[in-house]
């Protein structure tokens, strides 16, 4: 598959490496959808195994050393035993809950190198499912926030709709339709001066304008931030209000209600936390 930060890697690699004295990246992972959606990762062992389910309203916490470098993107329409085998309507990676590799497009993806300077973005190369906000809190830097809060699923080309029973479910690339070299920017293509945008990237791009569009959608949709914590959410609006834990402490960009999943021993522990000024009494 496509994926906007190939080009950047070895760079943003030899940054991870020098920057290993960095502190730890705290990550909340909110749905703010009102559907149950099925958040994966990969790589997925800091983040549960890489895969977990969010019902509405829901959010999770996960911390992530400086080095990893990897990719968040949300499943629907998923049906799981209770060993932890099933399907998705969308952006399965396979048949397990905790995803080991990749999930198929078509799947909104929210891109991450953590290094003393990390590079993060939304992309739509491979396609769109789901609304995906990227937001750092407590960073140093540019630190924008980046995504795309607009539903491509209502406005999706009919060549590039993923349907079931006349509902759009996600809406392909136009490189994974009609596979050409102009549409993946590949062969006489593969370089940012002859890929140019499409007529499809161009829809996508109107819909989201921080947001990779195709494979050199570079100069307006990657980003970067230092020593900063990320809140991942879908179907929410960038500009949403979002909070994190950060220290002990609660760290919001505004208010905002999360209901965490951490169980009932971190639900006490967070209303000590408010009571004493968000600080943890031992």
């Amino acid at each position: 598959m496509a994926s906007s930060l190939h080009f950047l890697l070895p760079f943003l690699l030899i940054l991870a490496i020098i920057s290993s004295g960095e502190c730890a990246r705290i990550f909340t992972i909110v749905n703010r959808c009102k559907e149950t959606i099925w958040p994966a990762v990969t790589p997925g062992d800091n983040f549960n195994g890489g895969g977990f389910v969010l019902k509405p309203g829901q959010s999770m916490i996960f911390t992530a050393p400086v080095g990893w470098s990897g990719r968040i993107w949300g499943r629907t329409g998923c049906k799981f035993d209770k060993s932890g085998n099933g399907s998705c309507q969308t952006g399965a990676c396979g048949s397990s809950l905790q995803c080991k590799a990749s999930g198929e497009p078509p799947a909104s993806l929210a891109e991450f190198t953590l290094a003393s300077l990390d590079f993060y973005d939304v992309s739509l190369v491979d396609g769109f499912n789901l609304p995906i906000a990227v937001k750092p809190i407590n960073g140093r830097g540019n630190c924008s926030t980046c995504g795309c809060d607009g539903d491509l699923r209502q406005n999706c080309p009919s060549e590039l709709a993923v349907k079931s029973k006349g509902k759009v479910l996600a809406c392909r690339s136009a490189c994974d339709v009609f596979n050409t070299d102009e549409y993946c920017c590949r062969g006489v293509y593969g370089n940012p001066v002859v890929c140019q945008p499409t007529y499809y990237s161009k829809k996508f791009k109107s819909a989201c304008p921080t947001a990779y569009s195709y494979a050199y959608d570079d100069p307006t949709s990657i980003f970067t931030c230092s020593g900063t914590d990320y809140v991942v959410t879908f179907c929410s609006a960038r500009k949403q209000p979002v909070c994190t834990y950060h220290n002990n402490k609660l760290v919001c960009s505004g208010s905002n209600g999360l209901k965490s999943l951490m169980g009932l021993r971190w639900q006490a522990m967070l209303g000590i936390m408010l009571m004493v000024s968000l600080r943890i009494i031992f």
